[in-house]
């Protein structure tokens, strides 16, 4: 029986919104769940802090739905980064960096995206192709161009979900996966043995950090062709 995973849970200071979603992902089937810290270097006083303690949150875990085991929480801090040398602090010896099970860089230009090396896994969020139709046609968009790169391999499906509502359980997200222009060995994979994966990559990150990379699905103006003004004024200079 797979083993499926949800890597990309939103680290909040309100710890009973948190709770009820790691409740849900349980119920739901999820074996696996990683709180999710975001850092970006643009925002000021942006610190490293220790990840949240499953202890912190639980006294005891919740069950996982037809498994009869608890669920399992793991970490993971993601990086914002817009300059080559952000991503400096992945050679930080900083303590709080290694208490994070996964390392993730969500790139914000296209040079560092395709900045990649062999073995990266790419995260596809399935909760904006949920919560807004306009989103949800730039997401199924965005996806299959990805596709196209990475020809369905390396990928993970997470939820980046922000209320119990918008998770979905395994198999609805491997359906979705299916949109994205995943085949069905892919998609199912997406939840389970390439989260798998990741998460051996950040166990063995003395030597190498476990990383997945993240893409903002472009804005409409972009999708459409439409240049910012500033932009499309350069560019007919």
């Amino acid at each position: 029986m797979a083993v499926f995973a949800d890597l990309n849970v939103p680290a909040s200071p309100d710890r009973k919104s948190l709770q009820k979603l790691l409740e849900a992902a349980a119920h739901l089937g999820y074996s696996t769940v990683a709180i999710n810290h975001v850092i970006d270097f643009k925002e000021k006083k942006q610190e490293i802090v220790k990840p949240v303690s499953p202890s912190e949150l639980f006294p005891s875990l919740p069950i996982v739905q037809g498994k009869s085991k608890p669920i399992k929480i793991v970490t993971r801090l993601t990086l914002v980064v817009s300059d080559p040398s952000h991503c400096n602090v992945l050679r930080s010896t900083s303590t709080n960096i290694r208490l994070y099970d996964i390392i993730a860089v969500f790139p914000k230009t296209e040079k560092l995206f395709h900045a990649i090396d062999r073995g990266i896994y790419f995260e596809v969020l399935y909760t904006p192709a949920i919560r807004d139709s306009t989103m949800r046609r730039y997401t199924i968009s965005n996806a299959l161009s990805l596709m196209q790169i990475c020809k369905g391999k390396n990928i993970i499906l997470s939820s980046a979900a922000e209320r119990p509502l918008e998770l979905r359980g395994p198999y609805d997200v491997t359906n979705l996966g299916l949109l994205f222009g995943l085949s069905e060995s892919d998609a199912k994979a997406a939840v389970s043995t390439n989260c798998r994966a990741v998460l051996l990559h950040g166990e063995t990150r003395r030597t190498a950090f476990g990383v997945v990379y993240t893409k903002k699905p472009p804005r409409p103006d972009e999708e459409e062709g439409v240049l910012p003004v500033r932009k499309k004024a350069k560019t007919e200079a």
